[in-house]
Protein backbone atom coordinates (compact mmCIF):
# COMPACT_ATOMS: atom_id res chain seq x y z
CA UNK A 1 0.00 0.00 0.00
CA UNK A 2 2.79 2.64 1.02
CA UNK A 3 4.82 1.75 -1.88
CA UNK A 4 1.87 2.79 -4.23
CA UNK A 5 2.20 5.99 -5.50
CA UNK A 6 -1.28 5.99 -7.61
CA UNK A 7 -2.69 5.02 -4.34
CA UNK A 8 -0.84 7.71 -2.25
CA UNK A 9 -1.58 10.69 -4.44
CA UNK A 10 -5.39 9.33 -4.03
CA UNK A 11 -5.66 9.96 -0.70
CA UNK A 12 -2.69 12.44 -0.09
CA UNK A 13 -5.23 14.76 -2.87
CA UNK A 14 -3.72 18.14 -0.29
CA UNK A 15 0.20 16.98 -1.08
CA UNK A 16 0.96 16.38 2.73
CA UNK A 17 3.86 14.48 2.16
CA UNK A 18 4.98 17.34 -0.60
CA UNK A 19 5.04 19.55 2.35
CA UNK A 20 6.88 17.74 4.84
CA UNK A 21 9.79 16.86 2.05
CA UNK A 22 9.83 20.78 1.75
CA UNK A 23 9.66 22.11 5.23
CA UNK A 24 13.07 22.71 5.45
CA UNK A 25 12.43 25.50 3.21
CA UNK A 26 10.42 27.26 5.49
CA UNK A 27 13.82 27.72 7.62
CA UNK A 28 14.86 30.12 5.06
CA UNK A 29 12.06 32.33 5.22
CA UNK A 30 13.81 35.77 6.75
CA UNK A 31 11.04 38.22 8.68
CA UNK A 32 11.52 42.23 8.77
CA UNK A 33 10.79 42.48 12.10
CA UNK A 34 11.74 46.37 13.11
CA UNK A 35 13.70 46.67 16.70
CA UNK A 36 12.00 45.99 19.87
CA UNK A 37 12.94 47.74 22.64
CA UNK A 38 12.70 47.43 26.14
CA UNK A 39 13.98 46.31 29.29
CA UNK A 40 12.38 42.42 29.03
CA UNK A 41 12.56 40.50 32.10
CA UNK A 42 10.43 37.75 31.04
CA UNK A 43 8.86 36.28 27.78
CA UNK A 44 5.22 35.52 27.55
CA UNK A 45 3.94 33.20 24.10
CA UNK A 46 0.42 32.99 23.77
CA UNK A 47 -0.99 29.89 21.07
CA UNK A 48 -3.02 26.98 20.88
CA UNK A 49 -2.40 23.44 19.21
CA UNK A 50 0.11 23.53 15.86
CA UNK A 51 0.53 27.55 16.70
CA UNK A 52 2.44 26.76 19.91
CA UNK A 53 4.55 24.42 18.88
CA UNK A 54 7.64 26.69 17.65
CA UNK A 55 7.36 28.36 21.57
CA UNK A 56 8.13 24.35 22.69
CA UNK A 57 10.76 24.08 19.69
CA UNK A 58 12.68 27.00 21.04
CA UNK A 59 13.11 25.93 24.81
CA UNK A 60 15.12 23.37 23.40
CA UNK A 61 16.97 25.52 21.63
CA UNK A 62 18.03 28.22 21.29
CA UNK A 63 16.67 28.19 24.82
CA UNK A 64 16.01 31.26 26.60
CA UNK A 65 17.89 33.84 28.91
CA UNK A 66 15.08 34.85 30.53
CA UNK A 67 12.09 33.20 31.94
CA UNK A 68 10.27 31.84 29.26
CA UNK A 69 5.83 30.45 29.41
CA UNK A 70 4.05 28.84 27.21
CA UNK A 71 0.02 30.29 27.59
CA UNK A 72 -2.20 28.09 25.95
CA UNK A 73 -5.33 29.25 27.77
CA UNK A 74 -7.96 32.42 27.81
CA UNK A 75 -6.03 33.83 30.57
CA UNK A 76 -2.37 35.10 31.33
CA UNK A 77 -0.05 35.28 34.12
CA UNK A 78 -0.76 37.92 36.64
CA UNK A 79 3.09 39.11 36.29
CA UNK A 80 2.83 40.26 32.61
CA UNK A 81 3.88 43.54 32.75
CA UNK A 82 5.44 46.72 30.77
CA UNK A 83 8.29 44.38 30.68
CA UNK A 84 7.27 41.73 29.22
CA UNK A 85 7.44 40.43 26.02
CA UNK A 86 4.67 38.94 24.54
CA UNK A 87 3.85 36.85 21.39
CA UNK A 88 1.07 36.17 20.18
CA UNK A 89 0.40 33.29 18.11
CA UNK A 90 -2.14 32.20 16.12
CA UNK A 91 -1.66 30.74 12.04
CA UNK A 92 -5.19 31.36 11.10
CA UNK A 93 -5.27 34.42 12.93
CA UNK A 94 -8.62 34.23 14.85
CA UNK A 95 -7.76 31.61 17.67
CA UNK A 96 -10.11 33.05 20.37
CA UNK A 97 -8.07 31.92 22.73
CA UNK A 98 -4.72 33.99 22.05
CA UNK A 99 -7.15 36.71 20.64
CA UNK A 100 -7.97 37.17 23.95
CA UNK A 101 -5.04 36.87 25.77
CA UNK A 102 -3.31 38.98 23.86
CA UNK A 103 -6.37 41.92 24.71
CA UNK A 104 -5.02 40.87 28.33
CA UNK A 105 -1.56 41.60 27.49
CA UNK A 106 -2.39 45.18 26.33
CA UNK A 107 -4.10 46.08 29.06
CA UNK A 108 -0.99 44.93 31.79
CA UNK A 109 1.24 46.91 29.13
CA UNK A 110 2.86 44.25 27.86
CA UNK A 111 5.64 44.96 24.65
CA UNK A 112 3.13 42.62 21.84
CA UNK A 113 4.47 40.71 18.74
CA UNK A 114 2.24 39.45 16.28
CA UNK A 115 3.17 35.53 14.37
CA UNK A 116 0.40 34.86 11.95
CA UNK A 117 -0.89 34.17 8.24
CA UNK A 118 -3.80 36.88 8.62
CA UNK A 119 -7.17 37.24 10.22
CA UNK A 120 -8.39 39.03 13.18
CA UNK A 121 -4.72 38.82 14.88
CA UNK A 122 -3.21 40.56 11.67
CA UNK A 123 -5.71 43.13 11.45
CA UNK A 124 -4.94 43.78 15.50
CA UNK A 125 -1.21 43.88 14.62
CA UNK A 126 -2.13 46.23 11.58
CA UNK A 127 -3.98 48.48 13.57
CA UNK A 128 -2.31 48.73 16.69
CA UNK A 129 0.98 48.78 15.11
CA UNK A 130 2.64 45.58 16.84
CA UNK A 131 5.62 44.03 14.69
CA UNK A 132 3.69 41.25 12.83
CA UNK A 133 5.67 38.05 11.41
CA UNK A 134 3.08 37.43 8.22
CA UNK A 135 3.31 33.76 7.80
CA UNK A 136 2.73 32.66 4.20
CA UNK A 137 -1.01 31.62 3.89
CA UNK A 138 -2.39 28.02 2.59
CA UNK A 139 -0.86 25.41 5.23
CA UNK A 140 -2.37 23.64 8.17
CA UNK A 141 -0.99 25.25 11.74
CA UNK A 142 0.52 21.59 12.03
CA UNK A 143 2.51 21.90 9.04
CA UNK A 144 3.54 25.39 9.21
CA UNK A 145 5.66 24.99 12.44
CA UNK A 146 9.52 25.20 10.73
CA UNK A 147 7.77 28.70 9.75
CA UNK A 148 6.41 30.03 12.56
CA UNK A 149 9.30 28.77 14.55
CA UNK A 150 11.70 30.99 12.72
CA UNK A 151 9.65 34.13 12.85
CA UNK A 152 9.47 33.43 16.68
CA UNK A 153 13.54 33.23 16.04
CA UNK A 154 13.40 36.50 14.51
CA UNK A 155 11.45 38.35 16.52
CA UNK A 156 14.08 37.05 19.92
CA UNK A 157 16.71 38.61 17.63
CA UNK A 158 14.49 41.87 16.96
CA UNK A 159 14.06 42.20 20.78
CA UNK A 160 17.84 41.42 21.10
CA UNK A 161 17.21 38.45 23.45
CA UNK A 162 19.20 35.83 20.80
CA UNK A 163 22.55 36.44 18.89
CA UNK A 164 21.03 36.73 15.08
CA UNK A 165 24.36 35.61 13.49
CA UNK A 166 24.53 32.83 15.70
CA UNK A 167 21.43 31.31 14.49
CA UNK A 168 21.70 31.92 11.16
CA UNK A 169 24.74 29.91 10.80
CA UNK A 170 23.16 27.32 12.86
CA UNK A 171 20.15 27.39 10.74
CA UNK A 172 21.89 27.48 7.72
CA UNK A 173 24.16 24.16 8.16
CA UNK A 174 20.39 22.68 9.77
CA UNK A 175 18.41 23.69 6.60
CA UNK A 176 20.82 21.24 4.26
CA UNK A 177 20.94 18.49 7.12
CA UNK A 178 16.70 18.38 6.94
CA UNK A 179 16.91 18.35 3.65
CA UNK A 180 19.17 15.77 3.00
CA UNK A 181 16.80 13.94 5.75
CA UNK A 182 13.39 14.31 4.31
CA UNK A 183 14.79 12.83 1.11
CA UNK A 184 14.84 9.58 2.65
CA UNK A 185 11.42 9.68 3.53
CA UNK A 186 10.11 10.36 0.69
CA UNK A 187 7.37 8.42 -1.08
CA UNK A 188 9.07 7.22 -3.95
CA UNK A 189 11.20 5.31 -1.26
CA UNK A 190 9.97 2.04 -0.86
CA UNK A 191 9.43 0.56 2.58
CA UNK A 192 12.03 -1.72 3.50
CA UNK A 193 14.28 0.82 3.28
CA UNK A 194 12.14 3.63 4.53
CA UNK A 195 12.28 4.16 8.23
CA UNK A 196 9.09 6.60 8.34
CA UNK A 197 6.84 3.58 6.65
CA UNK A 198 8.08 1.39 8.68
CA UNK A 199 7.30 2.68 11.76
CA UNK A 200 3.68 3.72 10.37
CA UNK A 201 3.33 -0.15 9.33
CA UNK A 202 4.38 -1.19 12.78
CA UNK A 203 1.92 1.66 14.14
CA UNK A 204 -1.12 0.68 12.25
CA UNK A 205 -4.18 -0.65 14.32
CA UNK A 206 -2.37 0.73 17.86
CA UNK A 207 -2.46 4.07 19.69
CA UNK A 208 0.71 5.57 19.87
CA UNK A 209 2.44 6.45 23.03
CA UNK A 210 5.81 8.71 22.65
CA UNK A 211 8.56 9.18 25.27
CA UNK A 212 11.02 11.41 25.08
CA UNK A 213 13.94 13.09 27.49
CA UNK A 214 13.46 16.93 28.17
CA UNK A 215 15.49 18.39 25.14
CA UNK A 216 13.19 16.14 22.39
CA UNK A 217 10.15 16.23 24.58
CA UNK A 218 8.71 19.18 21.98
CA UNK A 219 9.51 17.00 19.27
CA UNK A 220 7.23 14.15 21.34
CA UNK A 221 4.73 16.47 21.94
CA UNK A 222 4.46 17.11 17.64
CA UNK A 223 3.99 13.35 16.77
CA UNK A 224 1.78 13.34 19.25
CA UNK A 225 -0.07 16.15 17.04
CA UNK A 226 0.34 15.10 14.06
CA UNK A 227 -1.20 11.27 15.03
CA UNK A 228 -4.15 13.24 16.26
CA UNK A 229 -4.70 15.37 13.33
CA UNK A 230 -2.81 13.81 10.42
CA UNK A 231 -3.67 10.03 11.13
CA UNK A 232 -6.79 10.82 12.86
CA UNK A 233 -5.38 8.52 16.26
CA UNK A 234 -5.49 9.04 19.74
CA UNK A 235 -2.01 9.08 20.91
CA UNK A 236 -0.39 10.65 23.77
CA UNK A 237 3.02 11.68 25.21
CA UNK A 238 5.26 12.10 27.99
CA UNK A 239 8.79 12.73 29.09
CA UNK A 240 11.34 10.98 31.06
CA UNK A 241 12.64 11.62 33.98
CA UNK A 242 8.73 11.90 35.24
CA UNK A 243 7.53 9.03 33.56
CA UNK A 244 9.94 6.72 35.97
CA UNK A 245 7.94 8.53 39.35
CA UNK A 246 4.28 7.45 37.99
CA UNK A 247 3.53 5.98 34.32
CA UNK A 248 6.37 3.76 34.46
CA UNK A 249 4.38 1.67 37.14
CA UNK A 250 1.08 1.72 34.73
CA UNK A 251 2.54 -0.49 32.88
CA UNK A 252 2.75 -2.96 35.41
CA UNK A 253 -0.41 -4.69 35.19
CA UNK A 254 -3.13 -6.20 32.60
CA UNK A 255 -1.60 -8.33 29.44
CA UNK A 256 1.22 -7.55 27.44
CA UNK A 257 -1.12 -7.41 24.44
CA UNK A 258 -2.06 -4.15 25.33
CA UNK A 259 -3.58 -1.93 21.68
CA UNK A 260 -0.86 0.84 22.18
CA UNK A 261 2.55 1.24 19.64
CA UNK A 262 5.39 2.72 22.50
CA UNK A 263 7.77 4.92 20.49
CA UNK A 264 10.77 6.16 22.06
CA UNK A 265 12.88 9.05 20.77
CA UNK A 266 16.09 8.98 21.83
CA UNK A 267 19.15 11.52 21.95
CA UNK A 268 22.97 11.56 22.62
CA UNK A 269 22.59 15.42 24.11
CA UNK A 270 20.29 13.79 27.07
CA UNK A 271 21.24 13.82 30.29
CA UNK A 272 23.21 11.12 30.78
CA UNK A 273 20.79 9.58 33.34
CA UNK A 274 17.85 10.34 31.21
CA UNK A 275 19.72 8.20 28.49
CA UNK A 276 19.86 5.50 31.86
CA UNK A 277 16.85 5.24 32.33
CA UNK A 278 15.52 4.62 28.84
CA UNK A 279 17.62 1.38 29.16
CA UNK A 280 16.62 0.58 32.83
CA UNK A 281 12.67 1.12 31.48
CA UNK A 282 12.92 -1.02 28.37
CA UNK A 283 14.70 -3.68 30.39
CA UNK A 284 12.22 -3.74 33.43
CA UNK A 285 8.79 -3.47 31.23
CA UNK A 286 10.08 -6.05 29.30
CA UNK A 287 7.28 -8.55 29.21
CA UNK A 288 4.66 -6.18 31.03
CA UNK A 289 3.88 -3.62 27.64
CA UNK A 290 4.44 -3.76 24.11
CA UNK A 291 8.46 -3.81 22.68
CA UNK A 292 8.96 -0.55 22.34
CA UNK A 293 10.07 1.21 18.50
CA UNK A 294 13.18 3.05 19.77
CA UNK A 295 14.12 6.39 17.45
CA UNK A 296 17.76 7.23 17.77
CA UNK A 297 17.84 10.92 16.66
CA UNK A 298 20.65 12.01 14.31
CA UNK A 299 22.38 14.89 13.16
CA UNK A 300 25.60 16.54 15.24
CA UNK A 301 24.09 19.35 17.16
CA UNK A 302 20.64 19.43 19.23
CA UNK A 303 18.91 21.59 17.02
CA UNK A 304 19.50 18.93 14.29
CA UNK A 305 18.09 15.98 16.76
CA UNK A 306 15.46 17.97 17.08
CA UNK A 307 14.37 18.70 13.54
CA UNK A 308 15.26 15.09 12.66
CA UNK A 309 12.55 13.91 14.75
CA UNK A 310 9.80 16.52 14.43
CA UNK A 311 10.33 15.92 10.47
CA UNK A 312 10.10 11.98 10.95
CA UNK A 313 6.94 12.18 12.98
CA UNK A 314 5.59 14.25 10.40
CA UNK A 315 6.26 11.31 7.90
CA UNK A 316 5.00 8.79 9.96
CA UNK A 317 1.72 10.14 11.20
CA UNK A 318 0.94 10.52 7.37
CA UNK A 319 1.75 7.19 5.93
CA UNK A 320 -0.33 6.45 9.28
CA UNK A 321 -3.15 7.90 7.71
CA UNK A 322 -2.83 6.52 4.16
CA UNK A 323 -2.59 2.71 6.21
CA UNK A 324 -5.79 4.35 7.49
CA UNK A 325 -7.39 4.95 4.42
CA UNK A 326 -7.88 9.13 5.35
CA UNK A 327 -7.03 11.74 3.75
CA UNK A 328 -4.20 13.46 5.80
CA UNK A 329 -4.98 17.10 5.71
CA UNK A 330 -8.77 18.10 6.57
CA UNK A 331 -9.43 18.37 10.18
CA UNK A 332 -13.21 18.78 9.86
CA UNK A 333 -14.14 17.57 13.36
CA UNK A 334 -12.25 20.24 14.58
CA UNK A 335 -14.05 22.76 12.32
CA UNK A 336 -17.13 21.68 13.19
CA UNK A 337 -16.63 21.91 17.27
CA UNK A 338 -15.55 25.57 16.49
CA UNK A 339 -19.16 26.49 14.37
CA UNK A 340 -20.92 24.79 17.53
CA UNK A 341 -18.82 26.94 19.97
CA UNK A 342 -19.84 29.82 18.06
CA UNK A 343 -23.84 29.14 18.02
Amino acid sequence: MLDDLKYIHQRDGQDALGIAEKQWQQLQINFDIPPLEGKFTNIVFAGMGGSALSALLSTTWPGHKLPFEVCRNYTIPLYVSANTLFIASSYSGNTEETLEAMGQAADQGAKIAVITSGGALAKHAEEKGYPLAQLPSGYQPRHAVLVSFKALLDILGAAGLVNRQQIDDTLQSSTQFLQNATAQWRPDVATKTNRAKDIARHLAGKSPVIYAGPLMFPAAYKWKISFNENAKNIAWCNQLPEFSHNEFIGWNSHPIDKPYGVVDLRSSFEHSRVQKRFEITERMLSGKRPHPIVVQAEGSTVLQHLLWLVALGDFVSIYLALINGINPTPVDLIEKFKTELNK
